[in-house]
């Protein structure tokens, strides 16, 4: 055996020896993927039915029947005739052909099969998990309804959400608190929910423009400081007014969350990593 995880098929149809047998056995204990490929091949009992089946009897083989001349009964031939040899005592149970074990191009056929099922079935896994991930991050932006004539039709939906941050921002935000800086002129709009843990925020920001790395800062009436959340401005911004690309021209939202309770909160910062302050919120 020239590789065990190449054995599956052979161990599922019995044709390796009793030592390669046991060997695969003891790889089995240990190896996760021929565990799974025995269980596909051992699902596959159709297949392994047909080979299980006996083959046509041999040709100018007599079929033994109720009225079959037996020549060595005594009224087969002639009184004085010579009598062959009896030959010796025959078992009454009828001979079974032992059915041919399945020859390489029959494994090889299995195993084929097996593995174009298998990728198959991985491929479409991607694609509903792609589905799943378009339908869960992006939102519901378009939806594609098939008319009786085979034509499909796109109908708009609401242009929110385009992500779960901007869902929760316009949908599920108790409270939103905006400021815009007179100097650098960004704009930010916070949205507050408050939580059993702490409280949720959405940052809505925009005249931002890049390339920046930014964080939002919760500040508590005490003075204490916590991150509540950062990212990054590509060079082209966010929520740039006139801007030539949507990319541009669309804010930027993003998720986060603070331990604080939403009570202690004093204001919220948006700074840079070099600890530029963009826009002061008052909470």
């Amino acid at each position: 055996m020239t590789s065990q995880h190449d054995a599956a098929g052979a161990y599922v149809l019995g044709i390796l020896d009793a030592a390669d047998a046991a060997a695969f056995e003891a790889h089995l204990t240990r190896c996760e993927v021929c565990v799974a490929h025995v269980e596909e091949f051992a699902g596959m009992e159709p297949m392994l039915a047909l080979l299980a089946e006996a083959p046509p009897a041999p040709p100018g083989a007599a079929a033994a029947g109720p009225h079959a001349v037996d020549p060595y009964a005594d009224d087969a031939f002639d009184a004085f005739a010579p009598r062959p040899p009896v030959p010796p005592a025959r078992d009454p149970r009828p001979a079974v052909a032992a059915a041919p074990s399945p020859g390489p191009e029959v494994l090889d056929r299995l195993v084929d099969e097996v593995a174009a099922r298998r990728a198959r079935t991985r491929r479409r896994t991607r694609y509903l998990v792609a589905a799943a991930a378009v339908l869960i991050i992006g939102g519901p932006a378009v939806a594609v309804v098939a008319t009786s004539g085979g034509e499909k039709e796109n109908r708009a939906v609401e242009p929110h959400p385009t992500s779960p941050a901007e869902d929760a921002f316009f949908h599920h935000m108790e409270e939103k608190i905006q400021a815009t800086d007179p100097t650098t002129k960004v704009s930010a709009t916070v949205g507050l929910e408050k939580k059993g843990w702490g409280t949720h925020t959405v940052l809505e920001l925009k005249n931002v423009k890049g390339p920046l790395k930014c964080r939002l800062v919760a500040v508590s009436r005490s003075g204490e400081e916590e991150v509540v959340t950062s990212w990054a401005v590509p060079k082209w911004g966010y929520g740039i007014p006139g801007a030539a690309t949507d990319a541009a021209k669309n804010p930027l939202y993003v998720h986060g969350g603070a331990a604080m309770d939403r009570d202690d909160i004093d204001r919220f910062e948006v700074r840079t990593f070099d600890g530029a302050r963009l826009v002061e919120v008052d909470a």
